[in-house]
Protein backbone atom coordinates (compact mmCIF):
# COMPACT_ATOMS: atom_id res chain seq x y z
CA UNK A 1 0.00 0.00 0.00
CA UNK A 2 2.87 2.35 0.74
CA UNK A 3 4.41 1.72 -2.70
CA UNK A 4 1.02 2.38 -4.24
CA UNK A 5 0.62 5.56 -2.23
CA UNK A 6 4.07 6.78 -3.27
CA UNK A 7 3.51 5.83 -6.92
CA UNK A 8 0.24 7.76 -7.10
CA UNK A 9 2.11 10.63 -5.49
CA UNK A 10 4.89 10.36 -8.07
CA UNK A 11 2.31 10.47 -10.88
CA UNK A 12 0.70 13.55 -9.31
CA UNK A 13 4.10 15.27 -9.15
CA UNK A 14 4.79 14.31 -12.77
CA UNK A 15 1.43 15.69 -13.91
CA UNK A 16 2.04 18.90 -11.98
CA UNK A 17 5.46 19.32 -13.65
CA UNK A 18 4.01 18.59 -17.13
CA UNK A 19 1.21 21.13 -16.65
CA UNK A 20 3.69 23.75 -15.44
CA UNK A 21 5.75 23.09 -18.58
CA UNK A 22 2.53 23.74 -20.48
CA UNK A 23 1.59 20.57 -22.34
CA UNK A 24 0.19 17.12 -21.52
CA UNK A 25 -1.69 14.42 -23.48
CA UNK A 26 -4.78 12.51 -22.40
CA UNK A 27 -5.48 9.04 -23.70
CA UNK A 28 -8.78 7.14 -23.72
CA UNK A 29 -7.97 3.46 -24.25
CA UNK A 30 -11.27 1.90 -25.27
CA UNK A 31 -12.34 -1.40 -26.84
CA UNK A 32 -13.56 0.16 -30.10
CA UNK A 33 -11.39 3.29 -30.36
CA UNK A 34 -8.31 4.93 -28.88
CA UNK A 35 -8.49 8.73 -28.60
CA UNK A 36 -5.65 11.10 -27.82
CA UNK A 37 -6.02 14.81 -27.04
CA UNK A 38 -3.06 17.15 -26.55
CA UNK A 39 -3.72 19.95 -24.04
CA UNK A 40 -1.86 23.22 -23.77
CA UNK A 41 -2.08 24.99 -20.42
CA UNK A 42 -1.97 28.78 -20.31
CA UNK A 43 0.03 30.81 -17.82
CA UNK A 44 -2.79 30.60 -15.27
CA UNK A 45 -2.38 26.83 -15.04
CA UNK A 46 -1.50 27.01 -11.36
CA UNK A 47 -1.75 23.56 -9.88
CA UNK A 48 -2.90 23.82 -6.29
CA UNK A 49 -2.95 20.40 -4.69
CA UNK A 50 -4.85 19.98 -1.44
CA UNK A 51 -5.83 23.65 -1.30
CA UNK A 52 -9.52 22.88 -1.11
CA UNK A 53 -10.25 19.47 0.36
CA UNK A 54 -12.49 17.34 -1.79
CA UNK A 55 -13.09 20.08 -4.35
CA UNK A 56 -11.66 20.26 -7.82
CA UNK A 57 -8.29 21.65 -6.79
CA UNK A 58 -6.51 24.27 -8.86
CA UNK A 59 -8.64 25.49 -11.76
CA UNK A 60 -6.10 25.28 -14.56
CA UNK A 61 -7.00 26.89 -17.90
CA UNK A 62 -6.26 24.74 -20.96
CA UNK A 63 -6.97 24.40 -24.65
CA UNK A 64 -7.04 21.31 -26.90
CA UNK A 65 -4.38 21.81 -29.60
CA UNK A 66 -4.24 18.29 -31.02
CA UNK A 67 -6.78 15.47 -31.37
CA UNK A 68 -6.75 12.07 -33.03
CA UNK A 69 -8.76 8.87 -32.91
CA UNK A 70 -7.85 5.46 -34.27
CA UNK A 71 -9.52 2.09 -34.29
CA UNK A 72 -8.62 0.17 -31.15
CA UNK A 73 -6.75 -3.10 -31.49
CA UNK A 74 -5.77 -5.63 -28.88
CA UNK A 75 -8.28 -4.36 -26.28
CA UNK A 76 -11.16 -6.52 -25.05
CA UNK A 77 -13.74 -5.68 -22.36
CA UNK A 78 -11.78 -2.44 -21.80
CA UNK A 79 -8.59 -4.33 -20.89
CA UNK A 80 -5.40 -4.84 -22.92
CA UNK A 81 -5.28 -8.33 -24.40
CA UNK A 82 -2.58 -8.07 -27.12
CA UNK A 83 0.22 -5.73 -26.03
CA UNK A 84 1.94 -5.23 -29.41
CA UNK A 85 -1.32 -4.39 -31.23
CA UNK A 86 -2.45 -1.96 -28.53
CA UNK A 87 0.97 -0.33 -28.53
CA UNK A 88 0.73 0.22 -32.31
CA UNK A 89 -2.77 1.73 -32.00
CA UNK A 90 -1.68 4.06 -29.15
CA UNK A 91 1.38 5.16 -31.14
CA UNK A 92 -0.82 5.90 -34.18
CA UNK A 93 -3.25 8.05 -32.15
CA UNK A 94 -0.53 9.88 -30.19
CA UNK A 95 1.62 10.60 -33.26
CA UNK A 96 -1.38 11.96 -35.21
CA UNK A 97 -2.38 14.20 -32.27
CA UNK A 98 1.22 15.42 -31.87
CA UNK A 99 1.41 16.19 -35.59
CA UNK A 100 -1.76 18.29 -35.39
CA UNK A 101 -0.45 20.05 -32.27
CA UNK A 102 3.04 20.43 -33.80
CA UNK A 103 4.61 19.57 -30.48
CA UNK A 104 6.11 16.49 -28.85
CA UNK A 105 4.42 15.18 -25.72
CA UNK A 106 6.26 13.14 -23.08
CA UNK A 107 3.59 12.79 -20.40
CA UNK A 108 0.22 11.14 -20.81
CA UNK A 109 -2.75 10.65 -18.48
CA UNK A 110 -4.83 7.61 -19.42
CA UNK A 111 -8.27 6.24 -18.63
CA UNK A 112 -9.67 2.77 -19.17
CA UNK A 113 -12.89 0.88 -18.48
CA UNK A 114 -13.23 -2.70 -17.35
CA UNK A 115 -10.71 -4.20 -14.89
CA UNK A 116 -13.54 -5.21 -12.53
CA UNK A 117 -13.97 -1.96 -10.53
CA UNK A 118 -15.20 -2.32 -6.94
CA UNK A 119 -16.38 0.50 -4.70
CA UNK A 120 -15.86 0.77 -0.95
CA UNK A 121 -17.19 3.36 1.49
CA UNK A 122 -14.69 3.98 4.29
CA UNK A 123 -15.06 6.03 7.45
CA UNK A 124 -12.58 7.43 9.96
CA UNK A 125 -12.77 9.58 13.10
CA UNK A 126 -10.15 11.37 15.24
CA UNK A 127 -9.93 13.78 18.16
CA UNK A 128 -8.63 17.20 17.11
CA UNK A 129 -5.28 17.99 18.71
CA UNK A 130 -5.58 21.79 18.88
CA UNK A 131 -8.48 24.23 18.85
CA UNK A 132 -8.93 24.37 15.09
CA UNK A 133 -8.75 21.78 12.29
CA UNK A 134 -5.36 21.78 10.54
CA UNK A 135 -3.81 19.98 7.55
CA UNK A 136 -2.34 17.50 9.99
CA UNK A 137 -5.81 16.67 11.35
CA UNK A 138 -7.07 16.04 7.80
CA UNK A 139 -4.12 13.68 7.20
CA UNK A 140 -4.83 11.92 10.48
CA UNK A 141 -8.53 11.39 9.80
CA UNK A 142 -7.82 10.07 6.30
CA UNK A 143 -5.25 7.62 7.67
CA UNK A 144 -7.78 6.57 10.34
CA UNK A 145 -10.15 5.31 7.62
CA UNK A 146 -10.40 1.56 8.06
CA UNK A 147 -9.16 0.07 4.76
CA UNK A 148 -10.68 -3.35 4.07
CA UNK A 149 -8.57 -6.24 2.84
CA UNK A 150 -9.11 -5.65 -0.89
CA UNK A 151 -7.52 -8.97 -1.83
CA UNK A 152 -4.46 -9.98 -3.81
CA UNK A 153 -4.03 -8.66 -7.32
CA UNK A 154 -6.18 -5.58 -6.66
CA UNK A 155 -5.04 -1.97 -6.69
CA UNK A 156 -6.54 1.30 -5.43
CA UNK A 157 -7.32 3.55 -8.39
CA UNK A 158 -9.19 6.38 -6.64
CA UNK A 159 -9.47 7.26 -2.95
CA UNK A 160 -11.38 10.51 -2.45
CA UNK A 161 -12.71 12.12 0.74
CA UNK A 162 -16.38 12.80 -0.03
CA UNK A 163 -17.68 14.23 3.24
CA UNK A 164 -16.36 15.66 6.51
CA UNK A 165 -18.20 16.02 9.81
CA UNK A 166 -17.06 18.22 12.70
CA UNK A 167 -18.75 17.28 15.97
CA UNK A 168 -22.46 17.22 15.04
CA UNK A 169 -22.14 19.17 11.75
CA UNK A 170 -21.96 16.97 8.68
CA UNK A 171 -21.73 17.76 4.95
CA UNK A 172 -18.58 19.90 5.24
CA UNK A 173 -16.39 20.21 2.15
CA UNK A 174 -13.34 21.75 3.82
CA UNK A 175 -13.29 21.79 7.64
CA UNK A 176 -9.83 23.39 7.95
CA UNK A 177 -9.69 26.44 10.20
CA UNK A 178 -12.98 25.54 11.92
CA UNK A 179 -13.30 24.95 15.66
CA UNK A 180 -14.38 21.58 17.01
CA UNK A 181 -13.41 18.49 19.01
CA UNK A 182 -14.04 15.42 16.81
CA UNK A 183 -13.43 15.19 13.07
CA UNK A 184 -14.96 12.41 10.99
CA UNK A 185 -14.51 11.65 7.30
CA UNK A 186 -16.22 9.49 4.68
CA UNK A 187 -14.03 8.29 1.83
CA UNK A 188 -14.87 6.53 -1.43
CA UNK A 189 -12.27 4.03 -2.58
CA UNK A 190 -12.29 2.35 -5.97
CA UNK A 191 -10.15 -0.72 -6.57
CA UNK A 192 -9.41 -2.43 -9.88
CA UNK A 193 -7.56 -5.47 -11.14
CA UNK A 194 -3.87 -4.57 -10.72
CA UNK A 195 -2.78 -6.42 -13.88
CA UNK A 196 -4.95 -4.14 -16.07
CA UNK A 197 -3.26 -0.99 -14.70
CA UNK A 198 0.20 -2.56 -14.98
CA UNK A 199 -0.42 -3.58 -18.60
CA UNK A 200 -1.57 -0.05 -19.44
CA UNK A 201 1.47 1.50 -17.72
CA UNK A 202 3.79 -0.92 -19.51
CA UNK A 203 2.14 -0.22 -22.86
CA UNK A 204 2.48 3.57 -22.42
CA UNK A 205 6.14 3.09 -21.44
CA UNK A 206 6.75 1.05 -24.60
CA UNK A 207 5.39 4.02 -26.56
CA UNK A 208 8.25 6.15 -25.10
CA UNK A 209 6.00 8.20 -22.82
CA UNK A 210 5.60 8.58 -19.08
CA UNK A 211 2.29 7.74 -17.43
CA UNK A 212 1.37 10.78 -15.31
CA UNK A 213 -1.98 9.53 -14.06
CA UNK A 214 -4.70 6.91 -14.50
CA UNK A 215 -8.46 7.19 -14.07
CA UNK A 216 -11.58 5.09 -14.39
CA UNK A 217 -13.55 5.80 -17.60
CA UNK A 218 -16.95 5.75 -15.89
CA UNK A 219 -15.73 8.39 -13.41
CA UNK A 220 -14.36 10.81 -16.01
CA UNK A 221 -17.42 10.29 -18.26
CA UNK A 222 -19.59 11.38 -15.34
CA UNK A 223 -17.39 14.45 -14.81
CA UNK A 224 -17.90 15.42 -18.48
CA UNK A 225 -21.54 14.44 -19.11
CA UNK A 226 -23.31 15.38 -15.86
CA UNK A 227 -24.22 19.03 -15.42
CA UNK A 228 -23.41 20.71 -12.12
CA UNK A 229 -26.88 20.28 -10.60
CA UNK A 230 -26.88 16.56 -11.38
CA UNK A 231 -23.46 16.10 -9.78
CA UNK A 232 -24.67 18.01 -6.71
CA UNK A 233 -28.14 16.46 -6.19
CA UNK A 234 -27.40 12.90 -7.28
CA UNK A 235 -27.25 11.24 -10.69
CA UNK A 236 -25.92 8.15 -12.41
CA UNK A 237 -23.86 8.25 -15.59
CA UNK A 238 -23.97 5.18 -17.84
CA UNK A 239 -21.15 5.16 -20.39
CA UNK A 240 -22.12 2.69 -23.11
CA UNK A 241 -18.80 1.79 -24.70
CA UNK A 242 -17.77 -0.85 -27.22
CA UNK A 243 -16.59 -3.67 -24.97
CA UNK A 244 -18.02 -2.64 -21.60
CA UNK A 245 -20.57 -0.27 -20.12
CA UNK A 246 -19.31 1.85 -17.24
CA UNK A 247 -21.52 3.11 -14.45
CA UNK A 248 -20.80 5.90 -11.96
CA UNK A 249 -22.98 7.56 -9.32
CA UNK A 250 -22.34 11.13 -8.16
CA UNK A 251 -23.69 13.21 -5.30
CA UNK A 252 -22.38 16.45 -3.78
CA UNK A 253 -19.97 16.67 -6.77
CA UNK A 254 -18.24 13.42 -5.77
CA UNK A 255 -18.32 9.95 -7.22
CA UNK A 256 -19.63 7.59 -4.55
CA UNK A 257 -19.92 4.39 -6.61
CA UNK A 258 -18.53 2.91 -9.83
CA UNK A 259 -18.98 -0.38 -11.61
CA UNK A 260 -18.78 -1.88 -15.09
CA UNK A 261 -20.90 -4.33 -17.09
CA UNK A 262 -18.84 -6.49 -19.44
CA UNK A 263 -21.13 -5.82 -22.41
CA UNK A 264 -21.33 -2.96 -24.88
CA UNK A 265 -21.92 -1.89 -28.48
CA UNK A 266 -19.58 -4.53 -29.92
CA UNK A 267 -21.83 -7.27 -28.55
CA UNK A 268 -24.80 -5.75 -30.39
CA UNK A 269 -22.69 -5.70 -33.58
CA UNK A 270 -21.75 -9.37 -33.08
CA UNK A 271 -25.43 -10.29 -32.66
CA UNK A 272 -26.26 -8.55 -35.96
CA UNK A 273 -23.31 -10.24 -37.66
CA UNK A 274 -24.41 -13.70 -36.52
CA UNK A 275 -28.14 -13.08 -36.96
CA UNK A 276 -27.84 -11.82 -40.54
CA UNK A 277 -24.71 -13.86 -41.41
CA UNK A 278 -22.73 -10.81 -42.54
CA UNK A 279 -19.18 -9.61 -41.69
CA UNK A 280 -18.58 -7.55 -38.53
CA UNK A 281 -17.69 -4.40 -40.53
CA UNK A 282 -20.96 -4.60 -42.50
CA UNK A 283 -22.90 -5.25 -39.28
CA UNK A 284 -21.30 -2.16 -37.67
CA UNK A 285 -22.26 0.00 -40.68
CA UNK A 286 -25.87 -1.28 -40.71
CA UNK A 287 -26.15 -0.74 -36.93
CA UNK A 288 -24.87 2.83 -37.25
CA UNK A 289 -27.09 3.86 -40.16
CA UNK A 290 -30.29 1.85 -39.58
CA UNK A 291 -30.16 0.60 -35.99
CA UNK A 292 -32.84 1.20 -33.37
CA UNK A 293 -34.69 -0.44 -30.50
CA UNK A 294 -38.33 0.58 -31.13
CA UNK A 295 -40.07 -0.86 -34.20
CA UNK A 296 -43.03 0.86 -35.90
CA UNK A 297 -45.31 -0.29 -38.74
CA UNK A 298 -43.05 1.55 -41.20
CA UNK A 299 -40.07 -0.64 -40.33
CA UNK A 300 -41.58 -3.76 -41.90
CA UNK A 301 -41.52 -2.00 -45.26
CA UNK A 302 -38.10 -0.34 -44.96
CA UNK A 303 -35.61 -2.73 -46.57
CA UNK A 304 -31.86 -2.65 -45.94
CA UNK A 305 -29.29 -4.08 -48.37
CA UNK A 306 -26.85 -6.23 -46.45
CA UNK A 307 -24.21 -6.18 -49.23
CA UNK A 308 -21.15 -8.42 -49.16
CA UNK A 309 -18.11 -9.55 -51.10
CA UNK A 310 -18.47 -13.31 -51.04
CA UNK A 311 -18.83 -13.56 -54.82
CA UNK A 312 -22.18 -15.34 -54.44
CA UNK A 313 -24.56 -12.95 -56.25
CA UNK A 314 -27.72 -14.12 -54.49
CA UNK A 315 -26.09 -14.01 -51.04
CA UNK A 316 -24.59 -10.57 -51.59
CA UNK A 317 -27.86 -9.01 -52.80
CA UNK A 318 -29.94 -10.01 -49.79
CA UNK A 319 -32.22 -7.49 -48.10
CA UNK A 320 -33.59 -7.45 -44.57
CA UNK A 321 -36.32 -5.30 -43.10
CA UNK A 322 -35.45 -2.72 -40.45
CA UNK A 323 -37.95 -4.46 -38.14
CA UNK A 324 -35.80 -7.62 -38.37
CA UNK A 325 -32.68 -5.62 -37.49
CA UNK A 326 -34.42 -4.05 -34.48
CA UNK A 327 -35.58 -7.53 -33.42
CA UNK A 328 -31.92 -8.61 -33.23
CA UNK A 329 -30.66 -5.46 -31.45
CA UNK A 330 -33.34 -4.96 -28.83
CA UNK A 331 -32.81 -8.12 -26.70
CA UNK A 332 -29.09 -7.35 -26.25
CA UNK A 333 -29.77 -3.68 -25.39
CA UNK A 334 -32.39 -4.82 -22.86
CA UNK A 335 -29.88 -7.30 -21.36
CA UNK A 336 -27.26 -4.54 -20.91
CA UNK A 337 -29.82 -2.19 -19.30
CA UNK A 338 -31.16 -4.96 -16.99
CA UNK A 339 -27.60 -5.61 -15.83
CA UNK A 340 -27.08 -1.87 -15.22
CA UNK A 341 -30.30 -1.76 -13.21
CA UNK A 342 -29.10 -4.64 -11.02
CA UNK A 343 -25.90 -2.68 -10.26
CA UNK A 344 -27.86 0.51 -9.50
CA UNK A 345 -30.12 -1.42 -7.10
CA UNK A 346 -27.09 -2.97 -5.39
CA UNK A 347 -25.63 0.52 -4.91
CA UNK A 348 -28.84 1.81 -3.28
CA UNK A 349 -29.40 4.39 -6.01
CA UNK A 350 -33.11 4.74 -5.13
CA UNK A 351 -32.17 6.35 -1.79
CA UNK A 352 -30.59 9.42 -3.41
CA UNK A 353 -32.60 12.69 -3.32
CA UNK A 354 -32.49 12.95 -7.12
CA UNK A 355 -32.38 9.93 -9.41
CA UNK A 356 -31.48 11.35 -12.79
CA UNK A 357 -29.79 8.92 -15.19
CA UNK A 358 -27.59 10.16 -18.02
CA UNK A 359 -26.65 7.92 -20.95
CA UNK A 360 -23.44 8.72 -22.79
CA UNK A 361 -20.74 6.91 -24.78
CA UNK A 362 -20.90 5.78 -28.41
CA UNK A 363 -23.61 3.18 -27.71
CA UNK A 364 -26.02 5.84 -26.39
CA UNK A 365 -26.64 7.07 -29.94
CA UNK A 366 -28.99 4.20 -30.86
CA UNK A 367 -32.38 5.81 -31.73
CA UNK A 368 -35.07 5.20 -29.10
CA UNK A 369 -32.59 4.08 -26.44
CA UNK A 370 -33.55 6.79 -23.91
CA UNK A 371 -37.23 5.71 -23.97
CA UNK A 372 -36.36 2.04 -23.52
CA UNK A 373 -33.85 2.89 -20.77
CA UNK A 374 -36.38 4.96 -18.79
CA UNK A 375 -38.81 2.00 -18.92
CA UNK A 376 -36.23 -0.57 -17.78
CA UNK A 377 -34.40 1.62 -15.25
CA UNK A 378 -37.61 3.22 -14.01
CA UNK A 379 -36.12 6.70 -13.75
CA UNK A 380 -35.80 9.91 -15.73
CA UNK A 381 -33.23 9.33 -18.45
CA UNK A 382 -31.55 11.83 -20.74
CA UNK A 383 -28.81 11.57 -23.33
CA UNK A 384 -25.63 13.34 -22.27
CA UNK A 385 -23.03 15.01 -24.44
CA UNK A 386 -19.69 16.03 -22.92
CA UNK A 387 -19.20 19.63 -21.81
CA UNK A 388 -17.62 21.97 -24.34
CA UNK A 389 -13.85 22.26 -24.06
CA UNK A 390 -11.81 25.01 -25.73
CA UNK A 391 -10.26 23.95 -29.02
CA UNK A 392 -11.99 20.57 -29.26
CA UNK A 393 -12.66 19.68 -32.94
CA UNK A 394 -16.33 19.36 -33.90
CA UNK A 395 -15.84 15.66 -34.66
CA UNK A 396 -14.87 15.01 -31.03
CA UNK A 397 -17.85 16.66 -29.33
CA UNK A 398 -20.26 13.68 -29.45
CA UNK A 399 -21.19 11.27 -26.64
CA UNK A 400 -18.51 8.80 -27.80
CA UNK A 401 -15.89 11.28 -26.56
CA UNK A 402 -17.33 11.78 -23.05
CA UNK A 403 -14.45 9.96 -21.35
CA UNK A 404 -11.78 11.74 -23.44
CA UNK A 405 -13.26 15.15 -22.55
CA UNK A 406 -13.66 14.03 -18.93
CA UNK A 407 -9.95 13.17 -18.90
CA UNK A 408 -9.14 16.77 -19.93
CA UNK A 409 -11.16 18.08 -16.97
CA UNK A 410 -9.58 15.47 -14.68
CA UNK A 411 -6.08 16.49 -15.82
CA UNK A 412 -6.73 20.20 -15.35
CA UNK A 413 -8.79 20.07 -12.14
CA UNK A 414 -7.94 16.90 -10.22
CA UNK A 415 -10.04 16.15 -7.17
CA UNK A 416 -8.15 15.71 -3.94
CA UNK A 417 -7.26 12.12 -3.25
CA UNK A 418 -5.79 10.29 -0.29
CA UNK A 419 -2.21 10.58 -1.57
CA UNK A 420 -2.36 14.40 -1.81
CA UNK A 421 -1.97 14.60 1.97
CA UNK A 422 1.08 13.88 4.09
CA UNK A 423 -0.11 10.75 5.84
CA UNK A 424 2.59 9.58 8.26
CA UNK A 425 3.85 6.07 7.46
CA UNK A 426 3.21 4.85 11.00
CA UNK A 427 -0.45 5.87 10.59
CA UNK A 428 -1.15 3.43 7.73
CA UNK A 429 -3.77 0.80 8.54
CA UNK A 430 -1.79 -2.29 9.58
CA UNK A 431 -3.71 -4.67 7.35
CA UNK A 432 -2.96 -2.73 4.22
CA UNK A 433 0.82 -2.97 4.76
CA UNK A 434 0.70 -6.58 3.65
CA UNK A 435 0.30 -5.59 0.02
CA UNK A 436 3.32 -4.24 -1.85
CA UNK A 437 3.00 -3.05 -5.44
CA UNK A 438 6.28 -4.30 -6.88
CA UNK A 439 5.90 -3.05 -10.43
CA UNK A 440 6.16 0.62 -9.45
CA UNK A 441 9.61 0.02 -7.99
CA UNK A 442 10.58 -1.51 -11.33
CA UNK A 443 9.05 1.29 -13.38
CA UNK A 444 9.74 4.54 -11.55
Amino acid sequence: MIELYESQRAMRAMRKAAIQRGVVAVLDVGTSKISCLVLRFDGTGRFVAAEKVGRMAGQAGFRVIGAATTRSRGVRFGEIEAMAETERAIRTAVQAAQKMAQIRVDHVIACFSGAGPRSYGLAGEVEITGQTVTDHDISRVLSACDVPDIGDGREVLHAQPVNFALDHRSGLIDPRGQIGNRLACDMHMLTVDAAAVQNLAHCVKRCDMELAGVANSAYVSGVAALVEDEQELGAACIDLGGGSSGLSIFIKKHMIYADAVRMGGDHITSDISMGLQIPQTTAERIKTFYGGVVATGMDDREMIETGGETGDYEHDRRKVSRAELIGIMRPRVEEILEEVRARLDAAGFEHLPSQQIVLTGGGSQIPGLDGLASRILGQRVRLGRPLRVHGLPQAATGPAFASAVGMCLFAANPQDEWWDFDIPVDRYPARSLRRAVKWFRDNW
